[in-house]
C-alpha cells in the first residue's frame, strides 16, 4: 500500500508526527522496533499533565490513540533501508523483508548512548546513573551527587547539576580543569576529583559508590553523565539528509519547518536536536507532522 506519510520510529517525536496526519485523513503509517532510548528510566519527569508516569505506560495509551484513527497503522519491525524512487515517493525495507511507499517521511529515529567503559555503570544506566538534571535531578536532589567528565561538557553539567546538591566533578582522565575552572568550580562549592573511576556498585540504599584507583570510595546518591551519542538508524545517512555536529554527536539538520536537506523527508526527536527530553520531542515531532502534512497540500 501507498501511504501519504510514513514516520520511522514509534517513540514520542514519531507518534506526535504521525497523530497530526492521522486527524488531517491522511493514510500515515509507523514503522517501530520497540527499543525506545528512555526505556532504561523507571519514570519520566517534567513532562507536562505526565509527570511521575513511567515512559512505557505514556507511549502505549499514545499508540492506542493514534489507532483509534482508521487511516493509522502501526508496523513493529525495524526500517533497515529507505530509498527514493523515481517518482520523488520513497520506499521502505523493513527487517522482515515487507516494504512500504510513501509520499512523506519523517525520521524520528533517535540516536543511541554510547556509555563510558567505566565497570557498573551499563547496569545503572537510567536508574542511579543519569544524563539529564531537569528529567530526574528533583529526585535525588539535596544531597551528595556526581558528575562523570566524559568532556569539555562535564564542566558545564557540573555546574548546572550544583543546583540540585553538592557536587563532585570525577575528571577520570577526560578533563584536567586549569586555574580558571577551578575558580569557576570552587565559586559553586563543586570539588574536583581526579582519580581514575574504576567502579560503580549499589550502596544498598538506592545510592552509588564511586570506587577509585588506589581504594579509596565516594559515596553519592546518584552520578550525572553526559554520554556521546550516535545515529540509532543509518536511514538519514542512506536518503543522503545532511548532518551537523552537536554538542555530543551528530544531529540530522532541518530547516525551520522541520525539513531535511532532503525535500519530502523531515526529522524530529533526539535524532533532530541537540538538547533531548520527552517535550522538545513531542514538539518537534507535532511540528514536523503538521509541515509534512502541508507539503502534501501544497505541492
Amino acid at each position: 500500500m501507498q501511504y501519504d506519510l510514513a514516520v520511522i520510529g514509534g517513540s514520542f517525536a514519531g507518534l506526535s508526527a504521525a497523530i497530526q496526519a492521522a486527524r488531517a485523513r491522511r493514510n500515515v503509517l509507523v514503522i517501530d522496533a520497540g527499543r525506545p532510548r528512555n526505556r532504561f528510566a523507571a519514570h519520566s519527569h517534567g513532562f507536562l499533565g505526565q509527570d511521575g508516569r513511567t515512559p512505557g505506560a505514556i507511549l502505549d495509551d499514545a499508540r492506542r490513540q493514534l489507532l483509534a484513527y482508521p487511516t493509522a497503522r502501526l508496523v513493529n519491525a525495524r526500517a533497515d533501508r529507505a530509498v527514493a524512487n523515481s517518482s520523488s515517493d520513497f520506499e521502505i525495507t523493513t527487517d522482515g523483508g515487507e516494504t512500504f511507499g510513501a509520499a512523506r517521511l519523517v525520521l524520528a529515529t533517535g540516536v543511541r548512548d554510547i556509555l563510558p567503559e567505566v565497570p557498573g555503570l551499563a547496569g545503572e544506566w537510567g536508574k542511579t546513573v543519569l544524563h539529564c538534571p531537569y528529567c530526574h535531578g528533583y529526585e535525588v536532589s539535596g544531597g551528595p551527587l556526581g558528575v562523570l567528565a566524559t568532556g569539555p561538557m562535564s564542566m558545564h553539567q557540573a555546574q548546572l547539576i550544583a543546583d540540585w546538591g553538592d557536587v563532585t566533578l570525577f575528571g577520570n582522565g577526560q578533563i584536567e580543569p586549569d586555574a580558571g575552572q577551578m575558580l569557576a568550580l570552587e565559586s559553586k562549592t563543586i570539588t574536583f576529583e581526579s582519580a581514575i573511576v574504576s567502579e560503580l556498585r549499589e550502596d544498598g540504599s538506592g545510592g552509588l559508590i564511586v570506587h577509585l584507583e588506589g581504594g579509596r570510595t565516594a559515596g553519592v546518591r546518584a552520578m550525572f553523565a553526559a554520554p556521546r551519542n550516535t545515529m540509532a538508524s543509518p536511514l538519514a545517512e542512506q536518503l543522503g539528509c545532511g548532518f551537523t555536529e552537536g554538542l555530543l554527536g551528530p544531529v540530522i539538520s532541518v530547516d525551520d519547518r522541520q525539513q531535511t536537506t532532503i525535500p519530502g523527508v523531515y526529522a524530529a526527536g533526539d535524532a533532530a536536536r541537540a538538547m533531548h527530553n520527552i517535550a522538545f520531542a513531542v514538539s518537534g515531532g507535532t511540528f514536523a507532522g503538521v509541515c509534512a502534512h502541508q507539503s502534501l497540500v501544497f505541492s
